[in-house]
């Protein structure tokens, strides 16, 4: 574990620091306005600190510490040290895949357009990222029609300017050909120009200025220049529909939408120019460090423009939160822009609007990246390997259960239990309870009732005989509903959840057949019984993931279950509890004569008259809602 430095050593001034391991590795890194007091946070008692904080400390061997002039230059210090290093106590990018660009080549004597993935060079200039190469190149294939400027490679151009022939993409008017003289340098520069503007979102002028130029051309009656330039102005139209419009002309935004939970977040980012969405990029984020919300936002911001942003840094950046730091964030960006930057979080009008679908986006996202981890056959295998050796199982857990519990205020106590077999849910195993036998508030009794009847019912089907488990009373085969014991079984909560767990399986002979732990939500902790300490499961870890899945299938099942019982009470009607209206003959009451209150009012020959109900029953309806008012049997109220 680090030694905590003299106090009097630890500067006052803003900077970066680092924590190293025995291997002299960095493992963590990160910023403070004042040195002294950032650090201060680190050497106390570690039950007072984050889980993974602590983990952090003991791990470390020696801190260090970079001093600099101001909290701008601490975060962009922070960022190159994070990236140099990828120290592992860090949040992650996941999936730090290359998105697409459209690249412009300026610096080349007859520039071309094509699509760039990976690090930005100096000399061309990026549009985009686009979620797909194929957006990129339908894109182009129309802005061609309009301004053809080249796409081939550095080999080919210089291949037909030897043999002065053009290629195809010229006679199809999709290259001007300046490899064999069809253009000058200076008309061939102003056409890389104009598509530069359109694809920053100036397409007014453009539009303006080849309607002109198609008008002037009939005027002069060149109808074959007006029919060309009518050609290029129909595909900029297509392009400009193309590009979805979000706000107003003169804005530069970047919208941030993030979805997460206690493990990862997955981010989308919309970028808007000149009101138009002109790229987008989503990530993955692993939340290895502790991070408050704001904090997240911090870690996402120095994601997007710490190295070359795609897109140019905007006047104004909208987030879901505000950063931790949100005045030394602006500085910074700021300082990249050249120009005042703001970051926002939208309360009203189109912008808030903005920033849901974006959002939508994420949580989309979010849900297809946990998705595509679920049905990954590979990752449910490693999964089911990483519970088996650090949970100390004797066999790959292939049945796993996991039970949790639902109630308001003590009413309408329910527990459920989900099922994962080789790794997917298998929703015909799923049970739901009702908790009897437990009054008030008490999740650890409920617990215990709910874990006692499944396995008192898994030792009743075991030592049932063959021939009782298999004709059921019309003759037919009767299915076992508990008949298989989970491999592990998993209950959502700490150690007391896990104390009921144990209790129970001690109490009905099954401790050495049934594993059990217990995964709390608060740091995704995983205990097992006889440890104070939870197992180290690695976070990010499909091992983790699976246990993750089912609790929160667990946890949903529950509540739907609860829902369902609380509004079935709720809705209570005051036809209950009359002798002979049973459900059926309720509804069609009801549906016959207009609702309940028109029940209320009918008269008892009306009643009578209803030949779906026998007369003993139409007397008890009246009688339920006339007696006290000792109206007589033919009368109306």
């Amino acid at each position: 574990m680090v030694a905590r430095p003299p106090t009097g050593t630890i500067p006052e001034t803003p900077g970066s620091y680092q924590f190293k391991d025995k291997e002299g590795r960095v493992i963590y890194v990160g910023k403070a306005s004042s040195l002294r007091q950032r650090l201060s946070n680190y050497f106390q008692d570690p039950r007072n600190m984050h889980p993974r904080t602590a983990q952090m400390v003991a791990t470390a061997t020696s801190v260090e510490w970079i001093e600099v002039r101001n909290e701008v230059e601490a975060l962009m210090l922070e960022y190159s040290l994070i990236k140099q290093h990828r120290p592992r106590f860090n949040v992650r990018l996941r999936d730090d895949k290359s998105y697409p660009f459209l690249a412009v080549t300026v610096d080349e004597q007859f520039p071309r357009a094509l699509v760039m993935r990976g690090r930005k060079r100096k000399g061309t200039r990026y549009f985009g990222p686009y979620a797909h190469a194929y957006a990129i190149r339908d894109t182009l294939d129309l802005l061609l029609r309009s301004f053809p400027i080249r796409t081939c490679s550095p080999g080919k151009f210089n291949e037909h300017h030897r043999l002065g022939r053009p290629c195809l993409l010229f006679h199809i008017e999709k290259c001007s050909g300046p490899c064999v003289g069809e253009i000058d340098e200076m008309p061939y520069r102003q056409l890389v120009q104009e598509l530069i503007d359109f694809l920053d979102g100036d397409t007014d002028d453009i539009v303006k200025r080849l309607e002109a130029e198609m008008a002037g051309a009939a005027k002069a009656l060149e109808y074959e220049r007006a029919a060309r330039v009518r050609d290029r102005l129909l595909a900029v139209r297509r392009a400009i529909e193309k590009q979805q419009m979000v706000a107003e002309r003169s804005e530069d935004i970047d919208v941030v939408g993030i979805a997460d939970d206690e493990l990862e977040a997955a981010v989308q980012v919309f970028f808007v120019r000149k009101g138009r969405v002109v790229g987008r990029k989503g990530f993955v984020l692993d939340k290895v460090e502790e991070l408050s919300p704001g904090g997240l936002v911090d870690r996402i911001l120095e994601e997007l423009y710490g190295d070359d942003p795609p897109a140019g840094v905007p006047k104004q950046v909208l987030v879901p939160i505000e950063p931790d730091d949100a005045p030394t964030y602006e500085e910074w960006l700021t300082h990249l822009r050249g120009s005042r930057v703001q970051i926002r979080v939208p309360q009203r009008g189109d912008k808030r609007e903005l920033h849901e679908t974006v959002t939508r986006n994420a949580r989309e996202e979010f849900v297809r990246h946990r998705l595509r981890r679920a049905g990954d056959h590979n990752a449910r295998s490693r999964a089911l390997t990483e519970l088996q050796d650090l949970l100390g199982l004797p066999e790959a857990p292939l049945r796993i259960e996991c039970y949790d519990m639902a109630h308001l205020q003590g009413t309408d106590y329910v527990g459920s239990m989900v099922v994962l077999e080789d790794g997917l849910p298998n929703k015909r195993e799923y049970r739901r309870f009702k908790v009897k036998d437990v009054p008030g508030n008490d999740d650890y009794a409920a617990m215990e009732e709910v874990l006692t009847r499944r396995l008192q019912a898994y030792l009743n089907e075991r030592d049932q005989p063959l021939d009782d488990d298999l004709v059921d009373g019309q003759g037919g085969r009767r299915p076992k509903k508990f008949a298989y014991p989970p491999q592990l079984l998993v209950v959502d909560g700490g150690k007391g959840q896990l104390a009921v767990a144990e209790r129970v399986v001690r109490a009905l002979g099954l401790y050495d057949e049934i594993p059990i732990a217990s995964l709390a939500k608060r740091f995704e902790e995983v205990y097992l019984p006889g440890r104070s300490e939870p197992v180290e499961v690695p976070r990010g870890s499909d091992g983790l993931f699976m246990l993750q899945r089912i609790r929160d299938e667990a946890h949903r099942f529950a509540n739907t279950f609860h829902r369902e019982l609380r509004g079935k009470r709720m809705t209570a009607s005051s036809l209950d509890g009359i002798p002979g209206l049973g459900e059926a003959r309720k509804k069609k009451l009801t549906q016959v004569l207009g609702g309940v209150n028109a029940v209320k009012k009918a008269s008892l020959d009306e009643l009578k008259a209803l030949s779906f109900l026998p007369d003993a029953v139409a007397e008890a309806v009246f009688a339920k809602f006339h007696q006290a008012t000792g109206s007589s049997s033919s009368s109306a109220e």
